[in-house]
């Protein structure tokens, strides 16, 4: 279907992309941060916590969200977006708030260190270490012990699916589900391997031609981007990791890697569920989900949480 009209205002409104413009990191994470709705106007949760979290190798900031009263609760790990050198507790706060209510579990958001300052694997070392943290911590968490999940946005989709991948080896922890909204899942633009970066490439707010220099702030030094660590999708065995949902944008660049990770979790005996949206572009979580056609998104990703655990 075309792009929804009230995007495609804000999309003609945009000036035309510039391959000259310098991206200074600092410049963009203002304007990631800068809320939409302030905060008396978003989704109300019980209780919101920050604290910090001492891991191997750095403290690391969280944010606690708590959907109501009781004596224990599912836990969610929440890995934000922006290209590994941007985003924050802040800048997914609306996003989260729905999720934990939508699905009754307490959300743990993780402010992991952020390129080019700490290149890979530094976010992906802080995601697994938080993640291992919260089931040593148990009883702080009033976490149930069982159901432990990952979710996260565009490049935080990369760190959920990277994650499964280091426990399934590391046995260290039990995933039981891994949600990827819109997943960055291939950090290879030496070639545009997949229809959607060509036919989605341009005037869509995320520009392919852009890919290469802003995702190598993360990838700073001699990095492998065959490694599934790096890029998830190169991933051949992929037996045995946590039930997913899989959420892609019709006029998102990053679509068709998205939709053929899913296809290659189903191959591999992991039960998969996909949700493509129509007429809706990457990023829209937070900015365009108060358009009646993607209100019931938060719902959706609530009910996949919510289901009991399906082994294919």
């Amino acid at each position: 279907m075309p792009v929804h009209p009230e995007i495609k205002k804000i999309l003609d409104s945009i000036p035309p992309y510039n391959p000259n413009h310098k991206v200074i990191p600092e410049e963009h994470r203002k304007m990631f941060d800068a809320p939409i709705l302030p905060v008396e106007q978003r989704v109300q949760v019980y209780a919101v916590e920050d604290k910090i979290v001492s891991t191997p190798e750095a403290d690391v900031p969280v944010r606690i969200y708590t959907p109501g009263e009781s004596d224990s609760y599912p836990v969610l790990l929440f890995f934000h977006g922006g290209a590994f050198f941007s985003g924050s507790l802040e800048s997914h706060d609306e996003v989260i708030r729905p999720i934990c209510m939508e699905s009754g579990y307490k959300v743990v958001s993780v402010g992991f260190r952020l390129a080019p300052e700490h290149p890979f694997p530094a976010a992906l070392n802080d995601c697994y270490n938080v993640t291992k943290w919260v089931t040593e911590h148990k009883g702080e968490l009033q976490w149930d012990g069982r159901n432990l999940a990952l979710a996260g946005d565009s490049s935080g989709g990369n760190l959920v699916a990277a994650v499964s991948l280091m426990a399934r080896e590391k046995k260290e922890f039990t995933l039981t589900k891994q949600v990827l909204l819109y997943p960055s899942l291939d950090l290879d633009f030496s070639k545009f391997r997949y229809p959607s970066l060509t036919e989605n490439g341009t005037g869509y707010f995320v520009e392919s031609a852009q890919l290469a220099k802003l995702n190598g702030f993360y990838l700073r030094g001699n990095v492998d981007t065959d490694h599934p660590l790096v890029s998830p999708i190169r991933e051949d065995r992929l037996e045995n990791l946590p039930t997913a949902f899989v959420l892609t944008a019709e006029y998102d660049p990053f679509r068709d890697e998205g939709e053929l990770f899913a296809e290659n979790l189903s191959k591999c005996g992991v039960h998969v569920e996909t949700k493509r949206y129509e007429g809706i572009t990457h990023g829209f979580l937070g900015k365009f989900t108060h358009l009646d056609e993607y209100k019931d998104v938060y719902k959706r990703i609530g009910n996949f949480l919510k289901k009991s655990v399906v082994r294919s």
